[in-house]
């Protein structure tokens, strides 16, 4: 798998209620911020608005954060790359330009363990490893599935585990059998690890001498939920959060088609250089999770089960 958002596994939308369902924009209501840092973000025409931190009992460890890096320190806010069309991950607010959701919690209660202030900046998702390899974010946070590949790239800090969840319309009318989808349209998001898994099912397809997939590709999350509504597509595909985000969401249009599968760590991402800031983002989960913090971050977006204990850097993946 190359890019599961989940990496191939992608995101977006918080907690909230879809507005319209015609571009399936999922949103939700409730700050981002965690402890005494604030966060902000920039939308897709640029524009950024600061909301104030929420409550929350991420403190900040001064022994965590004299470990780091002064570089990283030197950059007073941090800005973060996510893909803000992944709810309930990280999506766009009510107010159509804060990013907000569960990974953006978390990465706030990291930043506040540590006494950093951090931005979020909606990015496309397979811009963002590009971007903080160039310098243009100092962490990148969208639901990023641990591969090889990527910690080729970057050094990623594990945080969740989620795995491959298709949805098909209520009552799966057209008797879609993910282990035999052939000749099927699958709707998934460009860039996710779902595009390798569902490559290879279609080779199997053709293999055999049946139809390939037909893959829908769209570039956001939020648009091949709505094209799997209005039937433009047979089934989606994509990480198992944001799945069963969007069937509870959509008002039991959707349900799941067959069995979660292909589970695998998400993990923030930092530069291949900075070891030591992705060591320290490490340790602070350790923190938040000795403390509830990260537990209860988890229990607010309904994503208990994918919790983990192992934090570790550049985790040893297939």
């Amino acid at each position: 798998m190359t890019l599961l958002r989940h990496a191939t596994t992608t995101k977006v939308a918080a907690l909230g209620s879809i507005t319209a369902l015609g571009c399936l924009a999922l949103t939700a209501c409730g700050s981002s911020s965690l402890g005494g840092s604030s966060s902000s973000s920039t939308s897709a025409s640029g524009s950024s608005s600061t909301t104030p931190a929420g409550s929350s009992t991420a403190t900040l460890d001064s022994a965590l954060a004299a470990k780091v890096p002064a570089a990283v320190k030197a950059k007073g806010t941090l800005t973060v790359g996510s893909d803000s069309s992944y709810a309930p991950n990280e999506f766009l607010g009510a107010d159509g330009k804060t990013v907000e959701g569960m990974d953006v919690d978390l990465f706030t209660a990291v930043a506040t363990t540590l006494g950093l202030k951090v931005k979020f900046q909606s990015a496309g998702f397979d811009t963002i490893i590009l971007g903080v390899n160039s310098g243009k974010y100092s962490a990148g946070v969208s639901s990023f599935t641990i591969n090889a590949d990527r910690e080729k790239q970057a050094n990623m800090v594990s945080y969740f585990s989620a795995g491959t969840q298709w949805a098909v319309k209520k009552g799966n009318p057209k008797k879609v059998d993910i282990d035999n989808a052939c000749g099927l349209n699958v709707g998934v998001q460009k860039g996710t690890v779902e595009i390798d898994d569902l490559t290879a099912r279609s080779k199997k397809c053709t293999s055999a001498g049946k139809k390939p997939i037909n893959q829908v590709v769209e570039e956001l999350q939020s648009k091949v939920t709505a094209d799997l509504i209005s039937g433009k597509v047979d089934a989606m595909s994509a990480d198992s959060p944001i799945t069963l985000y969007a069937i509870k969401q959509t008002g039991g249009q959707l349900q799941t088609a067959g069995a979660l599968y292909g589970t695998a760590p998400y993990g923030f991402v930092v530069p291949k250089t900075q070891t030591a800031f992705a060591d320290a983002i490490s340790s602070a989960l350790q923190v938040l999770a000795k403390s509830g913090v990260y537990k209860n971050i988890l229990a607010k977006w309904g994503n208990t089960s994918g919790a983990v204990t192992d934090f570790a850097v550049n985790p040893s993946v297939s």
